[in-house]
């Protein structure tokens, strides 16, 4: 049996940096793969002592995701699975109209999983995602069914 490894690398983006104290990296690149932890709004999700929505979170999120795939040279194309939790199932829609926003015009949507959990590590957060991307994918040329 050989020992193939493929290169392996941690994906840094300005604007979602590792934390000195954290016993996590946001992102790793394996290959043409993207493996990045799950993301939060945090420190983001009270302005004005007022919470913001699920859908605002969620956006936050999603461009934080985006960050660390353009840091490798990709796209929000290149995102294909989408792991989701909310604490409330109620704010479902509020993903659903985030994700289309987001995804807008690109013709097909990352594979998804959404769950309800009881709570996320700060109370006033109310979603996190995580993600994989592949840079040799692109949801762009995904044709619809037939």
């Amino acid at each position: 049996m050989s020992d193939v490894r493929l290169n392996a690398s941690r994906i840094v983006a300005a604007g979602v940096p590792d934390l000195d104290h954290a016993t996590w990296t946001n992102g790793i690149r394996i290959g043409s793969e993207l493996v990045l932890s799950g993301m939060t709004a945090h420190p983001a999700t009270v302005t004005a002592n007022q919470p913001i929505s699920t859908y605002e979170q969620a956006l936050i999120v999603l461009n934080k995701i985006k960050s660390l795939v353009e840091a490798e040279g990709g796209s929000i194309a290149n995102i294909a699975r989408l792991t989701v939790y909310v604490t409330d199932i109620a704010d479902k829609d509020q993903i659903t109209r985030a994700r289309r926003v987001f995804f807008a015009g690109l013709g097909a949507y990352p594979t998804s999983t959404l769950v309800a959990v009881s709570g996320l590590v700060f109370p006033e957060l109310t979603v996190e995602i995580e993600a994989s991307a592949r840079l040799d994918f692109d949801l762009r040329q995904i044709r619809p069914p037939q």
